[in-house]
């Protein structure tokens, strides 16, 4: 079903600088910049905390990111891209889908790496004049079955790879 309203180039550019202020506040720790992105009955979907809502909970749940294991989040930058908006029925409603990377700074050995991958699937909602998240829901690929692939799968027989125990992971000195 089509909408019967139109995002503008003004709204897109809106909500892709949502997505900007979102990452910025997120990785850099800045609270306020974090919260901003999100209506006050806001909420998130993420593979690890489940679902988050409101503000306070946000709140606490990225502190806790934050500061319970900072050698993981320091030195995140999560990188969205390739947008697809939807108007939805109701104008100010819209649904937006993207691609994400996570890319980390090893802060232990001083190098980089891709911490993750996925998709993402939100709803964006214009509120006083500006687009915040109603709801955020991340789809990270994790396992075959994450990826929203649309074509005939040809990987079948070929074997499933899984990281190897802890107690086979060798180190050296």
């Amino acid at each position: 079903m089509t909408a019967d309203w139109k995002l503008t180039a003004e709204d897109r550019l809106e909500i892709m600088e949502l997505y900007a202020r979102y990452a910025w506040g997120i990785d850099l720790a800045d609270e306020e910049m974090a919260l901003s992105a999100f209506a006050d009955d806001g909420w998130f979907e993420h593979l690890w905390q489940g679902r988050v809502q409101g503000h306070d909970a946000i709140r606490e749940n990225l502190r806790s990111l934050w500061n319970d294991r900072q050698h993981w989040w320091y030195g995140r930058q999560h990188l969205m891209d390739h947008f697809i908006m939807d108007p939805l029925d109701q104008p100010g409603e819209a649904k937006v889908r993207c691609f994400f990377q996570i890319l980390q700074f090893n802060v232990d050995y001083g190098t980089n790496f891709v911490f993750g991958i996925g998709t993402r699937t939100d709803h964006v909602t214009k509120r006083d004049g500006r687009w915040l998240f109603q709801s955020l829901t991340v789809n990270a690929w994790t396992s075959l079955d994450q990826v929203p692939w649309q074509g005939e799968l040809h990987l079948k027989g070929r074997p499933k790879y899984t990281m190897p125990p802890a107690s086979d992971v060798h180190r050296t000195a």
